[in-house]
């Protein structure tokens, strides 16, 4: 399985690690970060530069399509470049995917019109005025068609997908392997004072 993760300006490392470790260990698959050409882009904190080593034309029909979220969005949704290749490229997808806000980038390619999609929590209703509709769930499959939650979700969705693709036992190995057995300090539901501040946190302004 061949998975590329397209790289844009601001995005969230977070979103595109999680997802590549548990992918790249799996036997069997293999994954590519793309860019409108091959090259550096660097994440939303200013501080981490992944390479990107082929431009989307390059990697025409991949198997997996992973897409990033974080305060780079917006400008995404605008690139035509990007957006014509997700377009392009999922006429041939086993699975086109986001995870957090990369959703939005999903929904401005014309791929989420009339389906179910989830994306992070602070931003997961506006999905509807994009024709979609906003499920509050961790990972959301609709078809082909894979939306994570907020950032760490990215980790749960790949997971799923190996489990698809490669069956269960290769998903646990993977899991086993990466040690992926989340345990936060503190339980979500405790969490809503912090609502404003965690937004500052990620905003996409």
């Amino acid at each position: 399985m061949h998975v590329a993760i397209p790289l844009y300006p601001r995005f969230t490392a977070l979103d595109v690690v999680g997802p590549y470790t548990a992918l790249a260990f799996a036997p069997g698959w293999k994954v590519t970060f793309v860019a409108g050409q091959a090259g550096p882009v660097t994440d939303d904190q200013g501080s981490l530069t992944l390479m990107a080593t082929a431009s989307y034309e390059e990697v025409p029909r991949p198997d997996v399509i992973v897409v990033p979220g974080g305060p780079g969005t917006v400008p995404a949704m605008n690139d035509t470049a990007l957006t014509g290749w997700l377009a392009a490229a999922h006429e041939h997808t086993t699975w086109t995917t986001s995870v957090c806000s990369g959703a939005f980038v999903l929904a401005a390619a014309g791929l989420l019109a009339g389906r179910r999609a989830t994306s992070h929590w602070g931003w997961v209703e506006h999905l509807q005025g994009l024709g979609t509709e906003p499920v509050s769930e961790r990972v959301v499959f609709d078809g082909k068609i894979v939306t994570a939650a907020g950032v760490s979700a990215g980790i749960d969705m790949a997971l799923e997908l190996l489990v698809r693709e490669s069956g269960e036992g290769t998903a646990q190995a993977v899991q086993l392997a990466i040690e992926y057995d989340p345990r936060p300090p503190y339980d979500m539901k405790t969490l809503g004072g912090r609502r404003d501040e965690a937004m500052k946190l990620i905003s996409m302004d």
